[in-house]
C-alpha cells in the first residue's frame, strides 16, 4: 500500500516565508513616506480652494461691489483670506508660510489682478517652500 504525503516538507515553508520577508522589505519603505506626500496633497487641495474662492469673490464683486470681500493690493493680508472659506478657518495642521504677507496684485488697477504671494503648508508635508494661491483682487 502506498502512503499519501500531507503537509509541506520544511524547505518549502521556509521559501515561503523568505519570499514573503523579500516582498514585505520592498513593501514598506514605499509606504513610509506616505504620510508626507498625503500632507502636501492637502496643502495643494486647500491652496486650491483658497484659489477659487478668491474666483467666486471676485465674480461677486463684479455683480455687485458690497456683497464681496474686498481684495486689495498692498493691503489684504494672506491671512484674511481664509475669511473665504466655510468655517472662516483653514483645516488642521495647514498654515500660510507668511500669514502676515500682503496681497500685490499684477494688474496696476488692482481689479481682476492676480497675486501669487500667499503660499500654504502642510504641518507634516515634505515641502517646505508651501503651494501658491492665486488670489484675484477685486479693487
Amino acid at each position: 500500500m502506498k502512503t499519501v504525503q500531507r503537509g509541506f516538507t520544511l524547505i518549502e515553508l521556509v521559501m515561503v516565508i523568505v519570499i514573503l520577508g523579500v516582498l514585505a522589505a520592498v513593501a514598506i519603505p514605499k509606504f513610509v513616506d506616505l504620510k508626507g506626500d498625503a500632507g502636501d496633497a492637502s496643502a495643494q487641495g486647500v491652496a486650491g480652494s483658497l484659489s477659487s474662492a478668491t474666483a467666486m469673490n471676485y465674480a461677486k464683486y463684479q455683480i455687485s461691489t458690497g456683497a464681496a470681500t474686498a481684495i486689495t493690493s498692498g493691503t489684504t493680508t494672506c491671512s484674511t483670506l481664509t475669511n473665504l472659506l466655510s468655517g472662516a478657518a483653514l483645516p488642521t495642521n495647514i498654515s500660510f508660510v507668511s500669514s502676515g504677507a500682503t496681497i500685490t496684485c499684477a494688474n496696476p488697477a488692482g481689479a481682476g489682478g492676480a497675486s501669487t504671494g500667499c503660499m500654504v503648508k502642510h504641518a507634516s508635508g515634505t515641502t517646505s517652500a508651501g503651494f501658491a494661491v492665486t488670489a484675484i483682487c477685486t479693487n
